[in-house]
């Protein structure tokens, strides 16, 4: 052997002789000094019955330990009490230990450890100082009770009977003000009556926790609130919310704690309970973004209830058998910012008895929702607490369901496009609120909204506004492209529908004085059909007249049919009614005016002006009614009924019927008429006007024929006071033009035979003198061939319509024909000849009452006494009997 293989052998063996020496040496001087060092130079008091340590590993066997702090009261580093059956450290950084005051080893094995942890303070972030923690890299409990106490000594983390391994394991106040008590990489970990208290006001407790190849299933979680609601209201006045929550059951995997993240996988809660108690504090904006990440790989929540009370202690929401299951959730500063506060790949959601009771009241039998569709089932909507000014509804749908093209939201702006949306069998009243003044205001969150399709079938549905409803039955509705998106001016959003379609049977809408009703109603952008229409007074005429202030007309409207053809658009910024065609089949309308009610001091703007007050562009190419009846009915104080005038298989036809608002268009309106008058005799009318002329220009002419002078009586007799005994109107004829200050043109009229008879107020005498007077001065033949009369300066009382104007220029033509050109001289001999009359007899009822005045004039007195006398004498006579 060489002579330095043998110098290093004898080397080798005499340091391995010197290092089991002081192995040995050591294990001794730490069975009989280590605790008195410890106790020395730490912060703890350790005690154990034995104790083995191998110096070239650092590994540390023990056996009975008890350990407990110098100085229970010193909260700068971290308190121990307790006891341990078995302690084996692997790898005791021995250097640390002695030199840096600080705990740390590789591998750390507790048995069956009973021990009481006080944490240290939190490390002050102003000064950086730190404190000494304990550090394990990793950590293995078995069969141990732990405690573990803030500062405060107040409870903080509590176990039993637990059976925990760990890497990387970090436990410091550091973490607490994460919310996270414990921080590591891998785990395995069991036990039962955990209880955790990150605050003072809330603590969580578990049944028990066990975990199997990474699966981890906790029974019993409960998050309990330490104050009651008045006392949390009472303690922090500022926070908007306390919770209560509990789940029976969960089970995840692969947790992974760090500092500032948790991330799991397979996350399932099953039966889990929140409550919600809100206190009506507004909360406010998080002056510190969260520095906070959450990854959930898939969670579930399963048979899920919740429970949100309002501040006064009632139910806002409450929700059962909820169930969500979602793919890839995440939470972080990114998403915390954003609309919707996390981040997800998929997602589904279902849940059923779902109420919600607030000014509304929702209840929704079933829900599910996942990001390419939704469906509720038996959605029941009740008005809950009036507020002024706000609408309600009434509602119940039994079906509603929809398909998501895109639903998406970026730079906080929603984009969403709905494939389709169908609602079924909706029955009930919705009730409008009052209409407020809207500022202009932005679009909000809304980028682009897009309906592809919306249908509404089989509903029964009132809309009841200031007490006016109506009401749609049998109710079948189709949309097709809804968009809703900002307005270019930002100022608001705008609305465009490109197709609808909507039928509905017995339509019916009420008014303070009418009931309007239909059999069939069907309306899309180019046909419009209106079968058996009705406007029926509420209320009876005489009710009417005590109803209104002023003068108003009261209809009674039947018709068999309406039906338009065209294009029209009701839904978009730019709205416009363009018809080629409508038709009003088999109208019978009766229109009653009284003259009791005060005048109406309104001005009436002419046809032509109300066409383009309309604003919208507005043409209808041809308007006809056709085979329709159309009655007027006046009366007046003096009137012993009312004064009638009947159209009858009246006919007309509107040509181009505009608002004068569509350019390149024209705007003339032509009138034809052709009806019965009375029933007795044709009248045809022609009317036309302007809508683009602002000085309001008309021109009416027409032609009646053979109509029996008894004809008008049933308009003259009532108040006038006059009717037609013999005589014809063979025709008439009438050419006006005007504008709003009056009229002017030629009247003429042929007639025969014509006489008259003026009643009494009770339209049954006739008074003759009166009646032979206005004879006397009535032409009653015309001629074969009578000259026109002028109708000349007809001044329009501008709070009148257009048809008073009109009138009076037929009345100032009657006048001129039948009475003769010096209007103005045959009614002063009139009124002369009626004075006369009027003289004789008031000469006559003088003389009576001069007769009368005679008799009752007193007598002489000698007058008297012989008449006297004369009686006695004749009583005598009769008193004397007789002698024979």
């Amino acid at each position: 052997m060489k002579k330095w293989v043998k110098k290093l052998l004898i080397s080798l063996g005499v340091l391995l002789l010197i290092i089991l020496a002081a192995n040995f040496g050591l294990n001794i001087w730490l069975k009989t000094q280590l605790p008195d060092y410890i106790k020395k130079n730490t912060n703890y008091k350790v005690s154990y019955k034995t104790l083995d340590v191998d110096l070239g590993s650092g590994n540390i066997f023990a056996a009975g330990i008890t350990v407990n702090s110098k100085d229970p009261q010193n909260t700068n580093v971290i308190g121990l009490q307790g006891t341990i059956d078995t302690l084996k450290i692997s790898r005791f950084g021995i250097y640390d230990a002695i030199f840096n005051k600080r705990i740390s080893s590789s591998d750390l094995l507790l048995a069956r450890p009973n021990l009481n942890i006080s944490l240290a303070k939190p490390v002050n972030r102003k000064t950086g100082k730190k404190r000494n923690p304990v550090l394990f890299e990793n950590i293995r409990i078995n069969k141990g009770t732990i405690n573990i106490f803030k500062h405060t000594k107040q409870k903080f983390l509590s176990v039993q009977q637990l059976d925990l391994f760990v890497e990387n394991l970090q436990m410091t106040e550091e973490s607490v003000e994460d919310k996270l008590p414990v921080v590591f990489d891998r785990y395995s970990i069991k036990g039962k009556d955990f209880f955790f208290r990150p605050d003072n006001v809330y603590a969580i407790t578990i049944g028990n926790i066990t975990t199997s190849d990474g699966q981890m299933s906790i029974g019993n979680f409960r998050l309990i609130p330490l104050l009651s609601f008045n006392q949390f209201k009472r303690f922090y006045p500022q926070k908007p919310k306390l919770f209560e929550f509990s789940i029976p059951k969960m089970d995840f995997k692969d947790v992974v704690l760090a500092k500032n993240k948790i991330s799991l996988a397979n996350a399932d809660f099953q039966n889990p309970v929140l409550t919600v108690y809100n206190t009506g504090v507004k909360p406010k904006k998080a002056e510190k973004k969260l520095n906070f990440e959450v990854n959930l790989e898939d969670i579930k929540f399963s048979n899920a209830a919740v429970l949100i009370n309002k501040p006064d202690g009632n139910r806002l929401l409450s929700a059962k058998a909820l169930n969500v299951k979602v793919n890839q959730l995440k939470f972080d500063k990114v998403t915390a910012e954003a609309v919707i506060p996390v981040g997800y790949k998929d997602f589904h959601f279902s849940g059923r008895d779902i109420q919600y009771s607030n000014h509304q009241n929702f209840t929704v039998e079933s829900i599910a929702l996942n990001p390419k569709s939704g469906e509720i089932r038996n959605l029941v909507l009740s008005p809950g607490v009036p507020e002024a000014g706000k609408g309600s509804m009434d509602l119940k749908t039994g079906h509603i369901a929809f398909n998501i093209n895109k639903f998406e939201f970026v730079e906080k702006k929603l984009n969403l496009d709905l494939k389709d949306v169908l609602v079924e069998n909706v029955s009930g009243i919705v009730k409008a609120g009052v209409n407020k003044p809207r500022k202009n205001s932005g679009p909000g969150i809304i980028n682009s909204i897009i309906v592809r399709k919306m249908s509404l079938k089989n509903s029964d549905v009132v809309y009841d506004k200031g007490m006016q409803p109506l009401a749609f039955h049998d109710l079948n509705a189709t949309v097709n492209t809804i968009e809703i998106a900002p307005k270019s001016n930002k100022q608001g959003l705008s609305f465009k529908v490109k197709d609808y379609f909507l039928t509905t049977r017995n339509f019916a809408y009420r008014t303070k004085f009418y009931n309007l009703s239909a059999g069939l109603l069907k309306l899309n952008k180019n046909k419009v059909q209106v079968n058996s229409f009705i406007m029926k007074p509420l209320v009876s005429r005489a009710q009417f007249i005590k109803m209104i202030p002023v003068e108003r007309d009261l209809y009674d409207i039947k018709v068999s049919q309406i039906a338009a053809d065209g294009h029209w658009d009701l839904f978009s910024d730019n709205k416009s009614i363009n018809a080629s065609h409508v038709t009003v089949l088999g109208a019978d309308a009766n229109i009653f005016r009284s003259k009791i009610p005060n005048d109406d001091p309104k001005v009436k703007p002419l046809y032509s002006k109300l066409l383009r007050s309309i604003k919208i562009p507005m043409t209808v190419n041809n308007l006809d009614l056709k085979n329709s009846v159309l009655v007027y009915e006046e009366d007046t104080p003096e009137s012993a009924g009312p004064g009638k005038l009947t159209f009858a298989n009246f006919n007309m036809n509107v040509k181009n019927l505009n608002s004068a608002k569509t350019k390149g268009k024209p705007t003339k309106v032509d009138i034809k008429i052709n009806c019965s008058f009375m029933n007795l005799a044709p009248l045809s009318v022609n009317w036309n006007f302007d809508v683009s002329d602002h000085n309001d220009n008309f021109a009416i002419s027409g032609k009646t024929s053979n109509l029996p002078a008894s004809g008008i009586n049933p308009f003259i007799r009532p108040y006038l006071h006059v009717t037609a005994t013999a005589g014809t109107i063979q025709e008439m004829l009438f050419s006006f033009k005007g504008n709003p200050a009056g009229l002017h043109g030629t009247f003429n009229l042929k007639h025969k035979e014509l006489k008259i008879a003026v009643l009494n107020k009770n339209n049954q005498e006739k008074k003759g003198v009166l009646t032979v007077v206005a004879n006397l001065f009535i032409r009653s033949d015309s001629g074969n061939y009578p000259e026109a009369v002028a109708v000349e300066n007809v001044e329009r009382d501008p709070t009148k319509s257009f048809f008073n104007l009109f009138w009076k220029g037929i009345e100032q033509g009657l006048k001129k024909t039948l009475i003769g050109k010096n209007i103005d001289k045959t009614e002063k001999t009139v009124k002369s000849a009626v004075s006369s009359v009027k003289e004789v007899k008031k000469t006559v009822k003088e003389l009576k009452q001069e007769i009368k005045a005679k008799k009752a004039e007193p007598k002489p007195e000698n007058e008297k006494k012989e008449k006297k006398g004369f009686l006695k004498n004749i009583f005598k006579k009769k008193e004397t009997p007789k002698t024979e």
